[in-house]
């Protein structure tokens, strides 16, 4: 059974820094591509980053040059670093992968970026 736990959520001022960590059961993530998403209050669920197998990454246009999503196989974790952070990146954010072409997701971190 897969699982995706999400963690590192808080309070934080505008500018300010913040770590997620998604921790893996159930799955190698060396061999997945993972993402991180976020959504916010009245929102549609949105894409914020993605790191592929190989490392590759991609970052939504309103998060580049402020996240940076990384893995660490060994942990079997998967971190998004967050900078300079915005009132609008408050939402609560979720780690997502695929599991036989099946969408397994967690139950979410809430980041609130206060002004």
């Amino acid at each position: 059974q897969v699982q995706l736990v999400e963690s590192g959520g808080g309070l934080v001022q505008v500018g300010g820094s913040l770590r997620l960590s998604c921790a893996a059961s159930g799955i190698f993530i060396r061999v997945k591509d993972m993402a991180w998403y976020r959504q916010a209050p009245g929102k549609q669920r949105e894409l914020v980053a993605t790191i592929t197998s190989l490392g590759r990454t991609m970052y939504a246009d309103s998060v580049k040059g402020r996240f940076t999503i990384s893995r660490d196989n060994a942990k079997n974790t998967v971190y998004l670093q967050m900078n300079s952070l915005k009132p609008e990146d408050t939402a609560d954010y979720y780690c997502n992968t695929k599991y036989y072409n099946m969408d397994c997701w967690g139950k979410g971190t809430l980041v609130t970026v206060s002004s």
